[in-house]
């Protein structure tokens, strides 16, 4: 008998079009949960994000070092929180008929807070840029209430 030691990530892909037997090898091997689990659930933190797409999390002092500003990091950052929650899904600009949502923000005596989401047929504006469109209201109220903080940094 041979072993292959998988990623927590590669497993994920391949779960997706694997045949019966190999899913159920995987579900052995992570549990049957592991593969069923909402993007939700497991996208809590930027690293999370980073986990979820294979990609290594920004070295930060790096892009400081050429000249990023903070808000242009922190920009990077919920540009690959939005990609790995939409899980592939990208918005077609020239569709009209495709809902675009985002989170909505404002603020009150309490501070910067999520305050709704709204969608958009076609616009993109200032306030509903392309790359930061959620395929779904559920995911864009998620997005602006878990990532809050990344947010108000990036907008204020």
């Amino acid at each position: 008998m041979k072993t292959i030691q998988i990623s927590e990530q590669n497993a994920r892909r391949l779960y997706k079009d694997a045949t019966p037997e190999f899913k159920a090898a995987l579900e052995d091997t992570f549990g049957k949960a592991f593969f069923s689990e909402n993007i939700m659930d497991r996208i809590k933190s930027y690293e999370d994000a980073c986990l979820e797409l294979g990609e290594t999390p920004l070295d930060e002092s790096n892009f400081k070092l050429l000249s990023f500003t903070d808000d242009e990091i922190t920009y990077r950052k919920i540009k690959t929180i939005t990609r790995a929650l939409n899980e592939g899904w990208k918005p077609d600009m020239l569709n009209a008929d495709q809902y675009k949502w985002y989170p909505w923000f404002k603020v009150s005596a309490g501070g910067f807070v999520f305050h709704a989401t709204y969608c958009a047929c076609s616009s993109a504006s200032a306030g509903s840029a392309s790359r930061l469109c959620f395929k779904s209201d559920e995911l864009a109220t998620y997005a602006g209430k878990q990532f809050l903080q990344l947010y108000s940094y990036f907008i204020k």
